[in-house]
């Protein structure tokens, strides 16, 4: 037994030893690695190399009469050649030029586009395109990581990169529906149409503008969601244009100060400061004055809200308008109309 017990000490002994002269000599085999962060170089750049080939620089000929060209950036959406980009990309071009990451150039032709989310389709004949992968705009939050891809002065595909700074930016006056993601991912002037993607290099949202004193990116960038954008792409796929509802009321944000002054009977809703004539609205009996506080079932708190709601009514059906006059609760039924397009001229300045 005092043998054994004698083996075992002297192997403990060499072993210590050994381990004693390892660590000091080659100490870097004792360190622990540290735990990757969340979201490294590594895997922003994966998200890059999957994303990048689907977006594409577009190179804009106005018409004659029209200053110079323009350039911007675009995001192809479909194996059929379908190229998402920003309305005031293409607005107004007599020709346009897309460039694939790949150095493959063709002319495109217009499939419709929507002055009032500032999206334009376009489609490219090419045979084996990159297609970008949509992600669900819903899922992001603040602080999530993003890549912004595109032709940043036209000086050939750029990759930034940032975080989600806020959701759901509204009345930005960039333009009439709003549903930003704002970003401080670096987007300067020929980005707009591009990509804004995620971790996965999933497409969440296409960059449209900033806010800058320079002209360059000061960190506050918007994109349209992607959620939003799937919508017009599959209406300007089928319509060539968006088609919404229309009743032709302008209104104003019901403050306390008008509640008290009209006397009215409740601060919920929005105020009817004018109506078109002729339109569904005013065939209705809907007057300047009223107090709109449901479409279609559906309550109103704000201008921007009735916007959103008579826009997603169909046009040509009946709709029921709840209304406060004076103190008296009303209901009437309007017969929904299109939406004039907001490129149109000579068209009613109406809000909803």
């Amino acid at each position: 037994m005092k043998r054994l017990w004698l083996i075992f000490a002297q192997a403990c002994t060499v072993l210590l030893a050994a381990g004693f002269v390892l660590l000091t000599l080659k100490p870097q085999w004792f360190e622990r690695a540290a735990p990757a962060p969340a979201t490294g170089a590594g895997e922003l750049s994966l998200a890059a190399r999957r994303a990048a080939p689907a977006v594409v620089a577009i190179d804009v000929e106005q018409q004659r009469g029209e200053q110079g060209a323009g350039m911007g950036s675009g995001v192809i959406v479909d194996g059929q050649g379908l190229v998402l980009t920003n309305h005031h990309v293409v607005q107004g071009a007599r020709r346009i030029e897309v460039e694939l990451q790949d150095g493959r150039r063709a002319e495109a032709t217009r499939v419709g586009s929507d002055p009032e989310t500032d999206l334009a389709l376009l489609r490219i004949r090419l045979p084996g395109l990159p297609v970008a992968r949509w992600g669900d705009s819903k899922d992001l939050r603040v602080g999530d990581p993003v890549l912004a891809i595109g032709n940043p002065f036209g000086v050939g595909q750029t990759v930034t990169a940032g975080i989600v700074s806020a959701l759901q930016r509204r009345q930005l006056g960039i333009n009439v529906f709003e549903n930003f993601i704002q970003t401080d991912a670096a987007i300067n002037p020929g980005n707009s149409g591009g990509a804004l993607v995620d971790r996965e290099g999933r497409l969440v949202g296409i960059p449209s503008a900033i806010y800058s004193r320079s002209g360059g990116s000061l960190g506050v960038g918007f994109a349209i969601p992607a959620e939003l954008a799937r919508e017009v792409l599959l209406a300007l796929q089928r319509d060539g244009r968006v088609i919404r509802g229309w009743i032709g009321v302008q209104t104003r944000t019901l403050t306390p100060e008008l509640v008290e002054a009209l006397k009215l009977g409740s601060s919920e809703g929005v105020l009817v400061s004018g109506v078109v004539a002729g339109a569904p609205a005013a065939q209705a009996g809907v007057k300047a004055g009223d107090v709109l506080q449901a479409v279609a079932g559906q309550a109103v708190r704000s201008p921007e809200q009735l916007l959103e709601r008579v826009a997603a009514l169909a046009p040509d059906k009946p709709a029921r308008l709840s209304l406060l006059r004076g103190s008296k609760a009303l209901d009437v039924q309007v017969q929904v109309g299109v939406r004039p397009r907001a490129d149109q001229p000579d068209q009613p300045d109406v809000e909803d």
